[in-house]
């Protein structure tokens, strides 16, 4: 046996779906009802308005546009439907690992572990669950379900591209995002774990696939994952440094100190730009760096979240 290939082999999460479990039990207790809802509003269609019904539903916009009384209908309360979306490109898996824990984890990481714990609270609601994963192609899709059978399949399919190693793969975010919100028939709360990263020429591209999201009457939540101190703060040593993009293979060379100040105000535009974009959007932005505690984060959106349902 080689025992060099043996070490170098990645393993991902032992049990995933007991870690989750764990995450889980760790600040339900401290939730005083879920963060999560079906969307018992939703609208159907309108009618005409009977004198003597309730006018809680009037829809006075449409009133003052035609001069006569319409109600509006809804649909009857239905459970949740979650769609989660996570990008499986190179730059997910920064820094390589070959072992992950709660404690240690790269991008793909903590986008698979936070999968699974909000795929674990969604299961004690029995609401139905999706999952999307895609890199150069569209790596795994599966519509919205809620049996058992379905729920260990998606950790079966979360743990495998966990420890799929992925050499000079990139992604057109925006293309599949597209096609995603095309596949996605009902109203669904769709999560997005991804890095962001592509070309200047496709950012416009991507925030047009947001709002295609938006524009389908979904509920989107992007959680932005990024090392804060490499790809941020770019915290290297100022010794001459080879940099390789891992999606491209293109490389440069330099010193990190004669480019930190102008790559530190590029990254900070384009993230403040991002933040405006999802606001304007009505996305919910999540900023995850992943050298900071995972169930911190994770239970500081999932307490916030629970403020407004």
């Amino acid at each position: 046996m080689d025992i060099r290939k043996e070490i170098n082999e990645i393993t991902g999460f032992n049990n995933l779906e007991l870690l989750a479990h764990q995450v889980v039990e760790g600040f339900i207790s401290g939730l005083h009802k879920s963060p999560f809802h079906g969307f018992s509003a939703e609208f159907a269609e309108h009618k005409i308005y009977n004198q003597g019904e309730s006018i809680k539903h009037i829809d006075w916009k449409l009133f003052a546009k035609t001069d006569k009384l319409y109600t509006k209908r809804y649909e009857e309360e239905t459970n949740l439907r979650c769609h989660l979306i996570i990008d499986n490109s190179s730059s997910m898996h920064y820094p390589l690992l070959t072992d992950f824990d709660i404690n240690h984890l790269n991008k793909i990481g903590f986008s698979v572990l936070a999968s699974a714990a909000i795929m674990n609270l969604l299961k004690r609601q029995r609401d139905a669950v999706g999952l999307s994963i895609y890199s150069d192609d569209y790596d795994f899709y599966s519509n919205e379900k809620g049996s058992e059978r379905h729920h260990q399949m998606l950790l079966a399919k979360l743990n495998k591209a966990l420890a799929t190693k992925r050499d000079r793969i990139k992604t057109q975010t925006y293309a599949y995002l597209h096609e995603i919100a095309d596949k996605i028939k009902r109203r669904s709360m769709v999560f997005l774990f991804t890095d962001m990263f592509q070309s200047d020429l496709e950012e416009e591209k991507l925030f047009e696939a947001l709002q295609h999201l938006k524009y389908n009457k979904h509920e989107v939540i992007l959680f932005h994952t990024y090392d804060k101190e490499k790809e941020i703060e770019f915290d290297f040593n100022n010794r001459p440094k080879r940099f390789v993009d891992v999606e491209t293979g293109e490389h440069v060379n330099l010193y990190a100190d004669n480019i930190r100040g102008n790559y530190e105000e590029a990254v900070k535009d384009y993230f403040t730009e991002l933040k405006i974009r999802c606001g304007q959007y009505r996305i919910k932005y999540v900023p995850v760096d992943i050298n900071k505690d995972f169930s911190t984060i994770l239970t500081t959106y999932l307490v916030e979240r629970q403020k407004f349902v």
